[in-house]
């Protein structure tokens, strides 16, 4: 996002074409505001990837807090603002599969900040610490998976290797290298970029041949010398 006077032709943009028509100007010029410093100032473990297309639409990354399962991954998720923001709180989606209870199988997050303990004044910022906070501090009480629930309640070390497993899986720092999350080609980029693509692999495979034939030559021009 651009600052200064390229604000406010961004917010323009924004208005045309996503789904804030609804919203009141002065409350898009918040949500602008607090995702410009969230994405220059992050809290700490947690990265903002602003959608230019639609600033109501917040991508987000995680990283597994120390200490708990989910160390070592990087968990992607979304905020989606609603026409009624701030006065009804967004919606919460983990787009990397985890395996938590407060977390269905779609991604949906339970958490009491974005039911009935929302406040207008809470803000984005809030939001993602807190959600942040329920991979340290899961509630077994308000289960979505219901089966993570009851391991956490009765065999932890089953539910801490379970979710260890699908962090190993799915959430790895290797998955998400170079990629933009707002990018729906980006996996293929990052591929490419990588060399572990099929026309990398190819291209790696022609050179590797040009190499050994200019040796080749090289030898043969070397005994004549000799």
């Amino acid at each position: 996002m651009s600052a200064g006077g390229g604000g406010v032709t961004s917010t323009k943009f924004w208005i045309k074409n996503s789904n804030v028509e609804n919203l009141p100007p002065h409350i898009i010029r918040q949500v602008y505001k607090e995702v410009s410093t969230l994405t220059s100032d992050p809290p700490e473990g947690i990265k903002i990837f602003p959608n230019e297309e639609d600033i109501t639409d917040v991508q987000v990354s995680i990283e597994g807090p120390e200490g708990t399962p989910y160390a070592g991954g990087i968990f992607r998720m979304k905020l989606i603002l609603g026409k009624d923001f701030p006065a009804a709180p967004p919606k919460g989606y983990f787009l990397t599969k985890i395996f938590h209870p407060n977390i269905s199988s779609n991604g949906e997050i339970c958490v009491n900040v974005l039911k009935k303990d929302w406040k207008a004044e809470l803000g984005i910022r809030h939001v993602l610490l807190t959600i942040k906070c329920l991979l340290i501090h899961p509630n077994p009480e308000s289960a979505l998976n219901e089966e993570a629930g009851r391991l956490l309640l009765e065999n932890y070390e089953e539910y801490a290797s379970r979710a260890k497993l699908m962090t190993e899986i799915h959430a790895q720092a290797s998955n998400f290298r170079g990629k933009d999350p707002t990018d729906p080609c980006s996996s293929a980029s990052a591929t490419v970029a990588n060399g572990d693509g099929p026309m990398a692999k190819k291209h790696a495979g022609d050179r590797d041949k040009k190499l050994a034939a200019k040796k080749k030559t090289d030898k043969k021009r070397a005994l004549r010398r000799l």
